[in-house]
Protein backbone atom coordinates (compact mmCIF):
# COMPACT_ATOMS: atom_id res chain seq x y z
CA UNK A 1 0.00 0.00 0.00
CA UNK A 2 1.54 3.57 -1.12
CA UNK A 3 0.68 5.86 2.13
CA UNK A 4 0.68 9.05 -0.41
CA UNK A 5 -1.14 11.02 2.68
CA UNK A 6 2.38 11.07 5.06
CA UNK A 7 5.07 10.67 1.83
CA UNK A 8 6.86 13.48 3.79
CA UNK A 9 6.47 12.28 7.12
CA UNK A 10 9.61 11.55 7.92
CA UNK A 11 11.64 15.16 7.32
CA UNK A 12 13.48 16.65 9.98
CA UNK A 13 11.05 19.79 10.74
CA UNK A 14 10.15 21.34 14.14
CA UNK A 15 6.75 20.24 12.79
CA UNK A 16 7.78 16.53 12.12
CA UNK A 17 9.18 16.51 15.65
CA UNK A 18 6.28 17.88 17.72
CA UNK A 19 4.49 15.60 19.63
CA UNK A 20 1.78 14.31 17.76
CA UNK A 21 -1.14 14.48 20.57
CA UNK A 22 0.03 17.90 20.74
CA UNK A 23 0.13 18.72 17.39
CA UNK A 24 -3.26 17.27 16.98
CA UNK A 25 -4.91 19.28 19.45
CA UNK A 26 -3.23 22.61 18.15
CA UNK A 27 -4.17 22.00 14.27
CA UNK A 28 -7.09 20.90 15.07
CA UNK A 29 -8.41 23.73 17.55
CA UNK A 30 -6.61 25.58 14.44
CA UNK A 31 -9.32 24.62 11.72
CA UNK A 32 -12.37 24.92 13.96
CA UNK A 33 -11.10 28.68 14.18
CA UNK A 34 -11.13 29.15 10.94
CA UNK A 35 -14.00 27.84 10.70
CA UNK A 36 -15.63 29.72 12.29
CA UNK A 37 -14.47 33.19 10.68
CA UNK A 38 -16.87 34.72 8.32
CA UNK A 39 -15.45 38.37 8.18
CA UNK A 40 -13.71 39.02 4.99
CA UNK A 41 -11.21 41.82 7.11
CA UNK A 42 -9.18 38.00 8.86
CA UNK A 43 -8.63 36.18 5.59
CA UNK A 44 -5.04 37.77 4.59
CA UNK A 45 -4.32 36.45 8.08
CA UNK A 46 -5.68 33.19 7.42
CA UNK A 47 -3.60 32.96 4.42
CA UNK A 48 -0.34 34.20 6.44
CA UNK A 49 -0.78 31.57 9.06
CA UNK A 50 -1.14 29.04 6.41
CA UNK A 51 1.36 29.67 4.32
CA UNK A 52 4.03 30.59 7.32
CA UNK A 53 2.89 26.62 8.58
CA UNK A 54 3.10 24.91 4.92
CA UNK A 55 6.58 26.75 4.62
CA UNK A 56 8.08 25.53 8.21
CA UNK A 57 7.08 22.16 7.22
CA UNK A 58 9.07 22.11 4.06
CA UNK A 59 6.45 20.50 2.44
CA UNK A 60 6.65 20.34 -1.63
CA UNK A 61 4.33 22.94 -3.11
CA UNK A 62 3.35 20.43 -5.78
CA UNK A 63 1.88 17.41 -2.79
CA UNK A 64 -0.63 20.21 -1.57
CA UNK A 65 -1.75 21.32 -4.94
CA UNK A 66 -2.18 17.52 -6.35
CA UNK A 67 -4.53 17.22 -2.50
CA UNK A 68 -6.46 20.44 -3.74
CA UNK A 69 -7.35 18.87 -7.06
CA UNK A 70 -9.97 16.80 -6.27
CA UNK A 71 -12.22 18.91 -3.97
CA UNK A 72 -11.22 22.22 -6.36
CA UNK A 73 -14.32 20.38 -8.47
CA UNK A 74 -16.56 20.98 -6.36
CA UNK A 75 -15.51 24.78 -5.18
CA UNK A 76 -15.43 24.85 -9.08
CA UNK A 77 -19.60 23.71 -8.96
CA UNK A 78 -20.09 26.36 -5.93
CA UNK A 79 -17.94 28.83 -8.07
CA UNK A 80 -20.31 28.56 -11.08
CA UNK A 81 -23.08 29.17 -9.48
CA UNK A 82 -23.00 31.17 -6.24
CA UNK A 83 -22.05 34.81 -7.87
CA UNK A 84 -24.97 34.58 -9.98
CA UNK A 85 -27.38 33.03 -7.21
CA UNK A 86 -26.81 34.60 -4.20
CA UNK A 87 -27.70 38.59 -3.48
CA UNK A 88 -28.87 41.27 -5.30
CA UNK A 89 -26.42 44.25 -6.10
CA UNK A 90 -25.53 43.77 -9.64
CA UNK A 91 -21.82 44.03 -10.12
CA UNK A 92 -22.15 43.59 -14.54
CA UNK A 93 -24.40 41.29 -16.68
CA UNK A 94 -23.62 38.04 -18.59
CA UNK A 95 -25.85 38.13 -21.25
CA UNK A 96 -29.14 37.11 -19.49
CA UNK A 97 -27.16 36.29 -15.79
CA UNK A 98 -26.58 38.84 -13.33
CA UNK A 99 -23.18 38.56 -11.69
CA UNK A 100 -23.89 39.92 -7.80
CA UNK A 101 -21.54 41.22 -5.60
CA UNK A 102 -22.48 39.19 -2.58
CA UNK A 103 -22.36 35.69 -4.49
CA UNK A 104 -18.32 36.69 -5.26
CA UNK A 105 -18.24 37.67 -1.54
CA UNK A 106 -19.22 34.61 -0.47
CA UNK A 107 -17.38 32.60 -3.21
CA UNK A 108 -14.19 34.36 -1.83
CA UNK A 109 -15.00 33.33 1.70
CA UNK A 110 -15.63 30.11 1.24
CA UNK A 111 -12.42 29.44 -1.25
CA UNK A 112 -10.11 31.35 1.27
CA UNK A 113 -12.02 28.87 4.48
CA UNK A 114 -11.18 25.73 2.54
CA UNK A 115 -7.80 26.33 0.92
CA UNK A 116 -6.54 27.24 4.34
CA UNK A 117 -8.06 24.56 6.28
CA UNK A 118 -7.36 22.21 3.82
CA UNK A 119 -3.83 23.18 4.01
CA UNK A 120 -3.97 22.78 7.79
CA UNK A 121 -5.02 19.01 7.74
CA UNK A 122 -2.31 18.36 5.23
CA UNK A 123 0.36 19.67 7.46
CA UNK A 124 -1.38 17.96 10.28
CA UNK A 125 -1.41 14.55 8.15
CA UNK A 126 1.44 14.66 6.10
CA UNK A 127 4.46 15.85 8.91
CA UNK A 128 3.42 12.48 10.96
CA UNK A 129 2.87 8.86 9.69
CA UNK A 130 -0.81 7.54 9.62
CA UNK A 131 -0.27 5.14 12.12
CA UNK A 132 1.21 7.47 14.32
CA UNK A 133 -1.53 9.94 14.13
CA UNK A 134 -4.25 7.49 14.94
CA UNK A 135 -2.04 6.33 17.74
CA UNK A 136 -2.25 9.66 19.20
CA UNK A 137 -6.04 9.79 19.21
CA UNK A 138 -6.42 6.71 20.85
CA UNK A 139 -3.92 8.61 23.75
CA UNK A 140 -6.08 11.44 23.46
CA UNK A 141 -8.83 9.31 24.25
CA UNK A 142 -10.64 7.93 21.05
CA UNK A 143 -12.11 4.02 21.72
CA UNK A 144 -10.26 1.44 20.03
CA UNK A 145 -12.96 0.62 17.85
CA UNK A 146 -13.01 4.47 15.75
CA UNK A 147 -9.58 4.18 15.59
CA UNK A 148 -9.81 0.98 14.08
CA UNK A 149 -12.49 1.85 11.59
CA UNK A 150 -10.21 5.35 10.59
CA UNK A 151 -7.10 2.38 9.71
CA UNK A 152 -9.16 0.04 7.74
CA UNK A 153 -10.92 2.66 5.69
CA UNK A 154 -7.69 4.59 5.52
CA UNK A 155 -5.89 1.24 3.88
CA UNK A 156 -8.71 -0.51 1.65
CA UNK A 157 -9.48 2.75 -0.09
CA UNK A 158 -6.20 2.16 -2.15
CA UNK A 159 -7.17 -1.55 -2.05
CA UNK A 160 -10.62 0.01 -4.02
CA UNK A 161 -8.63 1.84 -6.20
CA UNK A 162 -6.26 -0.31 -7.01
CA UNK A 163 -9.16 -2.97 -7.82
CA UNK A 164 -10.41 0.05 -9.72
CA UNK A 165 -7.34 0.55 -11.90
CA UNK A 166 -7.00 -3.24 -12.96
CA UNK A 167 -10.59 -3.66 -13.61
CA UNK A 168 -10.32 -0.41 -15.77
CA UNK A 169 -6.98 -1.85 -17.29
CA UNK A 170 -9.13 -5.07 -18.59
CA UNK A 171 -12.02 -3.65 -19.93
CA UNK A 172 -9.67 -1.37 -22.39
CA UNK A 173 -7.93 -4.36 -23.40
CA UNK A 174 -11.07 -5.32 -24.44
CA UNK A 175 -11.85 -2.40 -25.93
CA UNK A 176 -14.26 -0.66 -23.95
CA UNK A 177 -14.31 3.36 -24.48
CA UNK A 178 -15.91 4.67 -21.42
CA UNK A 179 -16.88 8.08 -22.95
CA UNK A 180 -19.51 7.00 -24.83
CA UNK A 181 -22.98 7.22 -23.34
CA UNK A 182 -23.97 3.93 -24.38
CA UNK A 183 -21.44 2.30 -21.88
CA UNK A 184 -23.26 4.23 -19.12
CA UNK A 185 -24.66 0.82 -18.62
CA UNK A 186 -21.25 -1.40 -18.44
CA UNK A 187 -19.72 2.05 -15.71
CA UNK A 188 -22.59 1.35 -13.38
CA UNK A 189 -22.38 -2.13 -13.60
CA UNK A 190 -18.01 -1.97 -12.83
CA UNK A 191 -19.08 0.36 -9.50
CA UNK A 192 -21.27 -2.01 -8.36
CA UNK A 193 -18.65 -4.69 -8.92
CA UNK A 194 -16.22 -2.62 -6.67
CA UNK A 195 -18.88 -2.52 -4.07
CA UNK A 196 -19.87 -6.09 -3.91
CA UNK A 197 -15.97 -7.21 -4.13
CA UNK A 198 -15.46 -4.61 -1.30
CA UNK A 199 -18.20 -5.83 1.15
CA UNK A 200 -17.32 -9.24 0.23
CA UNK A 201 -13.12 -8.49 1.07
CA UNK A 202 -14.24 -6.39 4.60
CA UNK A 203 -16.43 -9.29 5.68
CA UNK A 204 -13.31 -11.89 5.01
CA UNK A 205 -10.85 -9.91 6.95
CA UNK A 206 -12.81 -9.14 9.74
CA UNK A 207 -14.21 -13.22 9.86
CA UNK A 208 -9.95 -13.45 9.81
CA UNK A 209 -9.27 -10.99 12.66
CA UNK A 210 -12.00 -12.93 14.71
CA UNK A 211 -10.69 -16.34 14.55
CA UNK A 212 -7.60 -14.08 15.61
CA UNK A 213 -9.15 -13.29 18.85
CA UNK A 214 -9.87 -9.30 17.87
CA UNK A 215 -12.74 -7.70 19.80
CA UNK A 216 -13.03 -9.95 22.94
CA UNK A 217 -13.02 -8.49 26.25
CA UNK A 218 -9.37 -9.79 27.25
CA UNK A 219 -7.59 -8.53 24.05
CA UNK A 220 -4.69 -6.18 25.33
CA UNK A 221 -4.75 -3.02 23.99
CA UNK A 222 -2.44 -1.17 26.12
CA UNK A 223 0.96 1.11 26.00
CA UNK A 224 -0.06 3.16 23.74
CA UNK A 225 -0.39 6.10 26.00
CA UNK A 226 3.07 5.37 27.21
CA UNK A 227 4.35 5.74 23.73
CA UNK A 228 4.32 9.64 23.11
CA UNK A 229 7.40 11.85 25.47
CA UNK A 230 6.38 15.12 25.53
CA UNK A 231 9.28 17.73 25.78
CA UNK A 232 9.42 21.61 26.16
CA UNK A 233 9.26 22.01 22.35
CA UNK A 234 6.12 20.77 22.32
CA UNK A 235 5.05 23.88 24.70
CA UNK A 236 4.76 25.47 21.08
CA UNK A 237 1.05 24.28 20.67
CA UNK A 238 0.05 27.09 23.11
CA UNK A 239 1.27 29.10 20.20
CA UNK A 240 -1.56 27.66 17.86
CA UNK A 241 -4.19 27.71 20.33
CA UNK A 242 -3.36 31.98 21.18
CA UNK A 243 -3.44 31.89 16.98
CA UNK A 244 -6.98 30.31 17.26
CA UNK A 245 -8.31 32.01 19.80
CA UNK A 246 -6.98 35.55 18.47
CA UNK A 247 -9.34 34.54 14.97
CA UNK A 248 -12.30 33.82 17.56
CA UNK A 249 -11.71 37.06 19.13
CA UNK A 250 -11.39 38.84 16.01
CA UNK A 251 -14.50 37.52 14.54
CA UNK A 252 -16.82 38.15 17.61
CA UNK A 253 -15.04 41.92 17.83
CA UNK A 254 -15.41 42.71 14.17
CA UNK A 255 -19.33 41.06 14.00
Amino acid sequence: MKLQLDRYAYLETPLHAWDPRYKLVGFMTLIFAFSFVENLQLLPFMVAVSGILYAVSHLPLSFLLARLRLPGFFLLMMGVLLPFLSGSTVLFHLGPLSVKQEGCLDLLLISVKFVCILTMGIILFGTSPFLTNVKAMRALGLPSILADMILFTYRYLYDINDNLRTMQTAMRLRGFQGHKLKNLFTLASLAGTILVRSYEQSDRVYRAMTLRGYGQAGENRGGQDNEFKAYSRDLFGLVLLMVAAAFVAGQVLIH
